[in-house]
């Protein structure tokens, strides 16, 4: 049994999925089916249900999981034990984001690192930032850029990189949700509201509703902040999303803030890493360099530079 198969194992567990997959790992769908049936045999009892519509993990599966995650970190605690102080960094460093926030801390971040520490390869996973922590608890990805959770867990460290307003945003285009908009007061009762399915959005704005002692009329519930962007620009509803992702949208002039009273709670906005992986020379060299990553002109670590002069847009 050897770390490649149980890594393509995780893949697996994780995804449910033997196509994406095998995207993922670069193997053909039958080579994985191949190695997944192999490590069967070799455990000794089924790892994975698997139907003409569905893949779902057995309960030994589900406990393999557990093993085959500490086999992998321990291996590489070991081999990253190996590297000479004097020897170049090498290995991978597996992080995830949603698409745009690539554009913002992560696009300078990975130019940074490169030149730092040019032979490890950087492997960027996509998808909504709701999942970001649940991809660094599960092991899945080294580092994530997150929003800060309102209970952060203890075995996860969490470094800020900005603070960003979250706000109700409605449409310019006319329409009926323009005319109730225009509204002084806005009569919420009747607003339509799109909400994200699973963000922290959407529970500040669930409590904001619930304070104000109103049901909210949903309109639809839709996944990530840049698909509540889209509908509000198109009519559908109003919706809370960072100011942040506002800002740098194309579609930043087919919507408009609302001034609500009182305001929605901002938003934290930076990379997390779990407390067992920060000690990896992959992991801390990244984080180091997120450290020192300048910020409107200073970094973290208090050293100016004068060539800075924006703060990193980073979007979630």
């Amino acid at each position: 049994m050897d770390t490649h198969s149980l890594r393509l194992f995780l893949s697996l567990a994780e995804s449910l999925h033997f196509r994406k997959t095998s995207e993922k790992v670069h193997l053909s769908p039958s080579a994985v089916s191949r190695a997944i049936k192999r490590l069967e045999e070799e455990v000794g009892q089924p790892l994975f249900i698997r139907d003409r519509r569905s893949v779902h993990l057995t309960d030994i599966g589900a406990a393999f999981v557990h093993y085959a995650r500490e086999t992998v970190d321990g291996w590489e605690r070991f081999r990253d034990s190996l590297v000479q102080d004097d020897e170049e960094l090498r290995g991978e460093l597996i992080l995830y984001a949603s698409v745009t926030a690539t554009y913002g801390v992560l696009s300078d971040l990975f130019t940074r690192f490169r030149t730092l520490h040019s032979k490890v390869h950087l492997r960027l996973e996509t998808g909504d930032s709701a999942n970001a922590l649940d991809k660094v608890l599960d092991g899945s990805a080294d580092i994530a850029v997150a929003v800060r959770p309102e209970n952060l867990p203890g075995n996860v460290q969490f470094r800020t990189v900005t603070t960003t307003p979250l706000v109700y945003i409605g449409p310019v285009v006319a329409c009926d949700v323009t005319t109730i908009i225009n509204q002084d007061p806005i009569p919420w009762h009747t607003t339509p509201i799109i909400l994200a399915e699973q963000a922290l959005s959407r529970r500040r704005v669930e409590e904001w509703f619930r304070r104000r002692r109103i049901r909210p009329n949903v309109y639809a519930e839709v996944g990530g902040h840049e698909a509540i962007l889209a509908m509000v620009r198109l009519g559908c509803g109003v919706g809370a999303v960072p100011e942040i992702v506002i800002d740098n949208s194309l579609f930043k002039d087919d919507v408009r803030k609302l001034d609500v009273d009182p305001s929605l709670p901002p938003y934290e906005v930076g990379l997390c890493v779990h407390k067992r992986k920060i000690n990896s020379p992959v992991v801390s060299a990244f984080w180091k360099a997120a450290e020192q990553h300048v910020v409107c002109g200073e970094d973290v670590s208090g050293i100016s530079d004068p060539a800075c002069d924006r703060r990193p847009r980073l979007i979630h």
